[in-house]
């Protein structure tokens, strides 16, 4: 068969569905959330694929009343002739059969991300209808679905000019807790992948908000630049120490490398990478490969053009990265992954391609641009200086550790329990709070530590001064982990960890929001892996407490409110009376318990990480000095009351 051909022949079948609606957290990660969100991911990927291909350059992504999905793009269209082996329409293998797809043939597709030919059909088996239009041969077909089985043969139904293909899918509320697509969630993807894909147009239309004018939400993204902008744009609350981004890209062993990196003033290490555009969030040997490069490139640079015996400090592979922000994208025709999460990539000979090209090319720009490298080496050297610091107040904070043997924190009220699977930590502003808190909770399983006001902007601090911060010792000691190794300052050995629930528990204003974006932004910066293992938690106390009679109800939000009012009154309020809380302290032990700790009534909201990227982004520019951005975008997203990361 010749290269580049994509015919019904390309297409292979290696096994049934059914299995999928049995089991969906199997193919697409969870059921929520999450899951429902990756629908719209597969589907886009195989429009990625054909745009990786060179056959697609438009991708329109569009949100309908009642949460259906249209994917649109004008590549070559999926075929619709008769597969030999099946004896149907290729269309209709590929969206009934798992494993059915133009992927697993070379010559259809060098790279691709998604599934790997698992995708389309996941997204078809949890749909109640599925409809696929494709635009090929001057021709429209279409075929219709329901729960991965064809309504319907293929039928041809009218002539066409363009080309490509049109999936319009309505996800099953019978195997999803909720359908309700996030427009933020699904743009800041379709964002990051216009940037892991210049020159594509990427466009996202939401439905369901329409101005003034009679006009849906929607926005283009397009990148001529690639990473760099991309760099530039999750950098945009940050000052940069140089003006350009640095920028390499080649080919080793028939894999492509990209790499775009800058300094900043922060103290953070910001590395993002991604293998055929999945965000491996646990690197993998491709980001191996290049810390090994810049550290052994940067190196030898700063041995041979500064003297660093003057300067005495020892320089080890942290101080190389932090406050770098880089992305890292590989393309690899046949990707290993470790785990059922795709996100470690453990293709051996990815890390030598990676090490070779950046090791080269960063060598050259060290040598054409000896201004940026003096700025680079001076960075570095005050990074190794605050590390030492670092590395003091971390032994402070290990002296106190309660595995230490010198005791838990004065303030924690902790709980009998000792195993950690059932013991929570609840995080809570002000010793007000924390007594009533105190007085309410289950001794057996939950303990209480008070946060005396804000804790330390991380974002802006040093890591020594962190870690003399007694607010933030206080809770690497009620937590038990051990932080810090001469390999990496910030690892923790989440092995200690004492508490598998941490919940922040803040007021229900704007102080009480402040802090905990405060203590948020210190996880995501010093203690991700509690995020990424879904141990980090928000409390929802109720605003309200509605009483008439001898009936009352706790309202936890104007929605809520007004549903009970008309309930009771015909939204009049007459007769009833209604309590606005302002803070914790306002309510009582049983209270508080009842509504916000009791895990039979509670509201807690787990903290998750969607994209690393966006976070990033979004804590740099909450918690900076730039107001102007942080002020648009609370204005934008104030009506939502919290912020999902």
């Amino acid at each position: 068969m010749s290269k580049n051909t994509y015919t019904a022949d390309s297409i292979q079948a290696l096994e049934g569905i059914e299995h999928v609606r049995m089991r969906p957290s199997m193919y697409i990660g969870d059921v929520g959330t999450r899951g429902l969100h990756h629908l719209v991911y597969e589907v886009v990927d195989n429009s990625i694929d054909e745009a990786l291909a060179g056959h697609c350059d438009t991708i329109q992504v569009t949100i309908h009343e009642g949460n259906s999905i249209t994917v649109r793009d004008n590549g070559r269209g999926i075929p619709v002739d008769i597969h030999k082996k099946e004896g149907k329409s290729a269309l209709e293998v590929v969206m009934t059969k798992i494993g059915a797809g133009g992927k697993f043939d070379k010559d259809s597709y060098k790279v691709s991300g998604g599934l790997h030919g698992v995708g389309v059909s996941c997204v078809n088996a949890l749909s109640t209808h599925l409809k696929a239009e494709v635009h090929r041969n001057g021709k429209v077909y279409v075929q219709e679905y329901s729960k991965g089985h064809s309504l319907y043969p293929v039928k041809e139904v009218g002539d066409i000019d363009d080309r490509g293909t049109i999936v319009t899918f309505q996800p099953d509320d019978s195997i999803f807790n909720e359908i309700v697509y996030n427009y933020n969630t699904l743009a800041s993807r379709l964002r990051e992948l216009s940037y892991l894909n210049r020159g594509i147009t990427i466009t996202i239309t939401d439905e369901r908000e329409i101005d003034e004018n009679g006009n849906a939400l929607s926005e283009t993204f397009k990148s001529e630049g690639g990473l760099k902008e991309f760099v530039e744009f999750i950098d945009g609350n940050r000052e940069a120490l140089m003006q350009e981004v640095i920028y390499m890209e080649g080919e080793r062993d028939d894999i492509p490398v990209e790499v775009a990196m800058r300094y900043n003033t922060s103290y953070n290490e910001n590395l993002h990478s991604y293998v055929n555009n999945i965000n491996t969030h646990e690197g993998g040997t491709h980001l191996a490969g290049f810390r090994r490069a810049l550290t052994r490139t940067l190196k030898k640079y700063a041995d041979e053009n500064f003297n660093l015996a003057k300067e005495k400090v020892e320089i080890v592979g942290d101080d190389f990265r932090e406050g770098l922000t880089a992305i890292i994208s590989v393309k690899v025709m046949e990707p290993q992954f470790e785990g059922q999460t795709k996100t470690k990539l453990g293709n051996s000979e990815v890390s030598g391609a990676v090490d070779k090209i950046v090791g080269e090319m960063l060598s050259n720009y060290l040598e054409e641009h000896p201004n940026e490298a003096k700025v680079i080496v001076e960075k570095v050297i005050l990074a190794a200086k605050a590390r030492q610091a670092a590395k003091k107040a971390r032994e402070m904070v290990q002296r106190k550790n309660p595995m230490g043997g010198s005791g838990l924190p004065g303030k924690l009220a902790d709980c009998s329990s000792k195993d950690a699977s059932e013991s929570e930590l609840y995080l809570v502003e002000g010793d007000s709070a924390g007594g009533t808190a105190k007085q309410g909770r289950d001794r057996h399983f939950q303990a209480i530590l008070p946060l005396r006001g804000k804790i330390l902007n991380v974002e802006k601090a040093m890591a020594h001064r962190v870690l003399e911060n007694e607010e933030i010792r206080n809770i690497y000691t009620a937590l038990g982990v051990t932080i810090g190794t001469e390999e990496d300052s910030k690892a923790l050995n989440i092995g200690k960890l004492r508490y598998h629930k941490i919940v922040i528990m803040t007021d229900a204003d704007v102080d009480g929001s402040h802090i905990s974006t405060l203590i948020l932004t210190f996880f995501f910066r010093y203690m991700k892996e509690l995020i990424e293992h879904g141990y980090i938690y928000i409390a929802a106390p109720p605003l309200y407490l509605l009483k008439k009679g001898s009936r009352q109800q706790y309202a936890w939000g104007e929605a809520d409110r007004e549903r009970i009012l008309n309930e009771w009154s015909d939204g009049t309020g007459k007769g009833v009376t209604i309590q606005r809380y302002k803070g914790l302290g306002e309510m009582n032990a049983e209270q508080l318990w009842e509504t916000t700790m009791n895990p039979e009534n509670r509201t807690l909201r787990q903290i998750t990480i969607e994209n690393a990227a966006e976070a990033d982004r979004i804590f740099s520019m909450l918690m900076g000095d730039d107001v102007p951005p942080r002020r648009e975008f609370i204005e934008k997203n104030a009506v939502y009351a919290n912020i999902d990361v």
